[in-house]
């Protein structure tokens, strides 16, 4: 059996925490933002990924994935992410009825950034 990724896996765990935070600000927020909610959180992420990828090569930026073998403490710090999207799913439970679609946003960009290091670190090997 092949070892999994440590930034793949802090992508999934922090995709799966995204959807916990749609699932619950669908449910507990404003009726009828489910939607907005589920496309922001598909659309968001690609575009950062895109966008970024863009930004990166025309400005010659070369920045590492997030979990490396050379600093071990960066599998501590990265996984935050996750942590901060699963707090965040929280709020709607605490103050129900609100739009929380910024909140989407946030988390989404997050993803964004988890994607992009997963992504760069299977390029690197």
């Amino acid at each position: 059996m092949t070892r999994i990724e440590p930034n793949l896996l802090l992508a999934l765990t922090t995709g799966v925490a995204v959807a916990l935070l749609v699932t619950t600000a669908s449910v507990f927020g404003e009726p009828g933002l489910a939607l907005k909610y589920t496309v922001l959180a598909v659309i968001v992420p690609v575009s950062y990924v895109v966008l970024n990828g863009l930004w990166s090569r025309r400005m010659k930026l070369q920045r590492p994935p997030m979990v490396h073998a050379e600093a071990a403490t960066t599998a501590v710090w990265a996984s935050l992410f996750p942590l901060l999207v699963i707090l965040a799913a929280g709020v709607p439970l605490v103050f129900p009825g609100h739009d929380y679609g910024l909140l989407v946003i946030i988390a989404a960009v997050w993803l964004g950034v988890t994607v992009e290091s997963a992504l760069k670190a299977r390029q690197a090997g």
